[in-house]
């Protein structure tokens, strides 16, 4: 009896948990429905504008605010996150997040509704260090490329299903609803997260010793040679993207210090400006320019970020399986794909199927490389100071993201939609430019040590 009992036992032991990716469906379920509470204020743009007069300019001010507070939020909730941990940040968030979505339908002013639009960026805002955190946290650097793939498709499956959904709600009832409903699920996924997910793997009942030890990236080949696992040479790539092992940064000033880390930060802010138009400003393109009917809308403005949950899976995957961890290709490829999805969306057609197909085929190659943007200060940064590292990047991505759309209420203003793709074609060869500039990092060292 003893001897079975003992076989029972280290059997039980043995078993592998997958626990970390019950966390990624996790994250993606929560950023979706974050992701549309931030995507629905675009659809219904249209329809406040003729409750609340705005010119273009005044429009785009509007979307911006929500940007700038979540901007402003991000490099405190880097030094929050670090201290507090993400298992009560995090939900806290979530519910003013929930807060600030309902209180978006009960304006009564246009003053109200920048001040509770703005507020919702506040809210928001830690929500995307603490969830980089859990990644840096929660997988093995092999996996960290697919995993933010998958917190940055939710990104992008939000609007997927803002569009239709808003359309059948604004048919039914107004824009208010919009937000009312928006505001339900956020609550109840707070509660789920604190429940369920602690600040380290280590913490939680739900994993196991062998689960623990592959994210902490203990293998067995690892445990038995004694020797590193070696890096895979992708020789002349290598060479091009300037690919090699870096000093970890162990501190906050070495992070502050870093241009790698603001490098991809002012990368981070083209292509997340070029996002956060095409999230804002097709929808009224769609109504004013094409014409289309409000459910044609609904169907054509999703199609964009279809695409880019698509590109983000694939990216994340490409980067961690076919390139070994290598950041910087899907950026640089991003960039320049995007600067001729631009180009041709100046003259692009009327019909809303082809116009459908090209918006999915921008969403695509525009988000190939923004899982990168995410992984790549993991490589960088020590575990410490990675809240810190990542916040910059955020910062820098969403100053782009909050400048953007005003800029194009400028734009159409004085010129019109041709400038405004132009302007974006432009930004993304910017994005391409400094990226190019930044280390391709390999793998940490110690401070002090001779790198190669």
């Amino acid at each position: 009896m003893d001897s079975m009992t003992s076989a029972t036992e280290s059997r039980v032991a043995v078993k592998t948990s997958n626990f970390r990716w019950v966390v990624a469906a996790l994250i993606f379920v929560i950023y979706t429905i974050a992701s549309a509470d931030r995507a629905n204020i675009g659809f219904a743009l249209p329809f406040i504008r003729k409750e609340f007069a705005m010119t273009n300019l005044e429009a785009g001010a509007l979307l911006s605010l929500f940007l700038w507070g979540y901007a402003l939020m991000q490099i405190p909730s880097g030094f929050a996150t670090g201290r507090m941990g993400v298992r009560l940040l995090f939900p806290a968030a979530m519910v003013l997040t929930s807060l600030f979505t309902g209180l978006v339908g009960t304006a009564g002013s246009a003053l109200m509704l920048k001040l509770y639009r703005f507020g919702l960026g506040i809210a928001e805002g830690p929500m995307p260090i603490a969830i980089t955190t859990t990644i840096n946290n929660w997988f093995p650097p092999r996996e960290k490329g697919t995993a933010s793939g998958i917190f940055l498709s939710a990104v992008k499956f939000g609007p997927v299903i803002v569009p239709p959904v808003c359309a059948v709600i604004v048919s039914v009832w107004g824009w208010r609803e919009i937000f009312y409903i928006c505001a339900v699920p956020g609550l109840l996924l707070a509660v789920i997260w604190y429940c369920l997910v602690p600040n380290s793997p280590s913490a939680s009942r739900f994993c196991s010793a062998s689960e623990i030890a592959h994210i902490a990236d203990r293998d067995v080949a690892v445990a038995t040679s004694g020797k590193p696992r070696k890096q895979r040479s992708f020789g002349m790539l290598d060479t091009l993207i300037r690919a090699r092992t870096v000093p970890s940064l162990e501190s906050t000033r070495d992070v502050f210090r870093s241009w790698d880390v603001w490098g991809c930060a002012l990368g981070y802010s083209f292509q997340l400006g070029i996002s956060n138009v095409l999230l804002a400003w097709i929808p009224t393109y769609l109504l004013t320019v094409k014409k289309f009917s409000v459910m044609g809308t609904g169907m054509v403005a999703a199609a964009p970020w279809v695409g880019a949950v698509v590109g983000n899976i694939v990216g994340g995957w490409v980067s961690d399986r076919l390139l070994n961890g290598r950041r910087k290709p899907g950026m640089l490829f991003s960039a320049v794909a995007t600067t001729c999805m631009m180009y041709a969306l100046i003259d692009s057609p009327a019909n809303p199927v082809l116009y459908g197909l090209l918006l999915f085929a921008t969403g695509v190659l525009l988000s190939i490389g923004f899982s990168a943007y995410m992984a790549y200060p993991m490589a960088l940064a020590s575990k410490p100071t990675f809240p810190i590292a990542s916040a910059l990047v955020n910062t820098g991505g969403q100053i782009g993201g909050a400048c953007a759309p005003l800029m194009v209420g400028f734009l159409l203003d004085g010129y019109g939609w041709n400038s405004v793709f132009l302007a974006m074609a432009a930004g993304s060869l910017l994005s391409f430019a400094a990226v190019a500039t930044i280390v391709e990092p390999l793998a940490h060292q110690p401070r002090g040590s001779v790198t190669t």
